[in-house]
């Protein structure tokens, strides 16, 4: 997945920005970033604050690595099957 630019707290920073009352476009043309990215960051980070930002990233970071273990685990149960059905 393609790492971000932005930190949790800048993209919170700017978030807060247009909550303040600067217009949108004005907010995504002083950060260089486009309005279909402001409104993904406002539907994903809106509302939040920095330490639940923080921990909604590594609520995110834990559950990819709990579905890659399942995966591999699922490979293995399908494997040892697979032998286990064969005659010998």
């Amino acid at each position: 997945m393609k790492r971000t630019r932005f930190t949790e707290e800048q993209i919170i920073g700017i978030l807060r920005e247009h909550e303040a009352g600067a217009p949108t476009s004005d907010v995504c043309r002083k950060h260089g970033i486009s309005s279909a990215t402001f409104y993904k960051w406002k539907a994903k980070y809106g509302g939040l604050e920095v330490s639940e930002a923080k921990r909604l990233r590594s609520l995110e970071d834990e559950n990819r690595r709990l579905k890659k273990l399942l995966a591999e685990t699922m490979l293995d149960v399908a494997m040892l099957k697979d032998i286990a059905s064969k005659k010998w």
